[in-house]
């Protein structure tokens, strides 16, 4: 078998795959993330959690764990087991519903107390890791929701 024939490609060069940029700017600003995440002892999927957990029941109303699921764009059972690490850290509890099957996930005070603390270091890391599109950053953002799809 011979050499791979990027001729099958329809770019010309690597770096014109919006794809791959994607996953290379992601890779890198998720490192930028984990690293502003250390001092609070949370890794990035536990910190998008715990702060959907916050912003799913900012309204009150009980909220499952499918709610959170569903705003982090995660599968339940993966986003089940990020809430179970938060639990341990006694960060959530997930309280039982009515209905025995479904859980619904609140902040503990030790929970406000992280996400309180570790939201404002997240912003200042994206405001860092954004600037040099200042000026292009709505754009970003109605070109990322373009492409966000509902599942």
């Amino acid at each position: 078998m011979g050499p791979f024939d990027w001729r099958k490609s329809r770019f010309e060069k690597a770096e014109e795959s919006p794809g791959l940029l994607l996953w290379q700017v992601g890779s890198q600003w998720r490192r930028s993330i984990e690293k502003t995440l250390e001092p609070f002892d949370l890794t990035h999927p536990q910190f998008v959690a715990l702060a959907s957990v916050a912003w799913v029941g900012r309204s009150g109303q009980p909220t499952s764990q499918a709610d959170v699921a569903r705003h982090m764009k995660l599968d339940v059972n993966t986003v089940s087991q990020i809430l179970r690490s938060l639990e341990e850290k006694g960060l959530i509890e997930r309280k039982r519903t009515p209905d025995e099957r479904v859980r619904s996930p609140v902040l503990t005070e030790a929970g406000v107390d992280r996400l309180g603390r570790s939201l404002p270091a997240v912003e200042a890391a994206d405001r860092l890791f954004f600037d040099p599109l200042e000026r292009s950053l709505p754009d970003l953002v109605r070109a990322l929701r373009t492409l966000l799809r509902e599942d």
